[in-house]
């Protein structure tokens, strides 16, 4: 009775927790107080899964490091604000977890938070130890580079085929791909199915929930498959 997958390894933002309308709040914000224009919503959309350092620059490139630091220091004041209470996670998400570990799959979370948001959010739900590992972008390498998934797999003593990388961004996708991983794009964070679909994902779910069908789905013909 063999699954195709050990480990599933989930996004935060967008992912898990439905946090991308605070998120594109604090960089308007940010902008404002740092004294450069508001990106648009897309804009901001589109760098959501980056190192908050990168998403900056990406943003606003011909800000220098002291600039982007500062602006840093900015958004994480705006967001601290805003995050008083936890962004809420998504319908589904809890049930779908605790019923994934009850199955037996190890559980891991490879986020562009910083490790102080992460431990934040982690300790607001409870789950200050519910997952194998996280990871934080502040402690690694950030999205697309493959190291944030590869100290995750040897943490688990995993191989990348066994396990499943899912997010909202194309980040998420290209980091699975570049370690050799699988991937399934969720449709109802960041960017759109469509957009997602192009990074050759397994699948492109619309809701958490959907996600337990399409495992069970892929053992149910593993099984008959023998």
């Amino acid at each position: 009775m063999r699954r195709d997958y050990e480990l599933l390894i989930f996004d935060w933002d967008g992912t898990l927790a439905d946090s991308i309308g605070r998120i594109v709040q604090a960089m308007a914000e940010a902008a404002d107080r740092a004294g450069e224009p508001r990106s648009s919503d897309a804009a901001v959309k589109g760098i959501i899964g980056l190192a908050l350092d990168e998403a900056i620059s990406t943003l606003y490139p011909h800000l220098n490091e002291p600039q982007i630091a500062q602006f840093r220091q900015h958004y994480a004041d705006v967001y601290v604000a805003l995050d008083q209470q936890p962004s809420p996670l998504f319908e589904g998400v809890v049930e779908s977890l605790d019923a994934f570990r009850a199955e037996g799959y190890r559980l891991a979370v490879a986020t562009g938070k910083a490790r102080r948001g992460l431990d934040r959010v982690l300790k607001a739900n409870g789950w200050e130890h519910y997952f194998d590992i996280t990871r934080a972008a502040d402690e690694t390498r950030g999205k697309p580079h493959p190291l944030m998934l590869e100290e995750i797999l040897a943490h688990c003593a995993v191989p990348a085929e066994r396990a499943l990388m899912v997010g909202d961004s194309a980040f998420d996708l290209q980091m699975a791909s570049n370690a050799g991983m699988h991937s399934v794009a969720v449709g109802y964070g960041a960017m759109s199915l469509q957009a997602l679909a192009e990074f050759g994902p397994q699948a492109c779910i619309s809701h958490f929930s959907q996600l337990r069908e399409w495992l069970a789905g892929r053992h149910r013909v593993d099984l008959q498959g023998g």
